[in-house]
């Protein structure tokens, strides 16, 4: 269990950290199905890239700590799970996205609950037995 918590840690870090950037580089053309949506919406997404790819350097601190801390583990899976709310928000208000959205949404909302479930699991195999 610690071993698959090290590396989704290590996954969803190097995803994110990548994902971001390439917000950051391409702005909109980053996005399936946003066309030419402006210069507003371009700003935007550059900056939520460069916050999305913090977000992974926070994933991949938290790989390398040792134990890797149970609750960094749980904050990250809760922001991870509020952007999964952000989304269903919006299909609710403006309804369906572009497909792959729809995709990113099921992984957001399906990775939080493994998270925390293995989020105490390199804490446990670091705990010392009491003779």
């Amino acid at each position: 269990m610690a071993r698959t918590l090290k590396w989704l840690a290590w996954t969803m870090g190097i995803a994110c950290v990548a994902i971001g950037l390439a917000h950051v580089f391409l702005g909109n053309a980053a996005v399936p199905g946003i066309g030419s949506a402006g210069a507003t919406v371009d700003s935007l997404g550059r900056f939520l890239g460069a916050t999305f790819a913090g977000y992974g350097l926070a994933w991949i601190w938290a790989a390398r700590q040792s134990p890797i801390p149970a609750s960094t583990v749980r904050w990250l899976a809760g922001v991870f799970l509020l952007g999964a709310a952000g989304r269903l928000l919006s299909l609710a208000v403006h309804g369906w996205p572009h497909g792959f959205q729809v995709v990113l949404t099921v992984i957001e909302l399906v990775m939080p609950p493994l998270y925390f479930w293995l989020a105490d699991a390199d804490e446990k195999a670091h705990r010392v037995p009491r003779a």
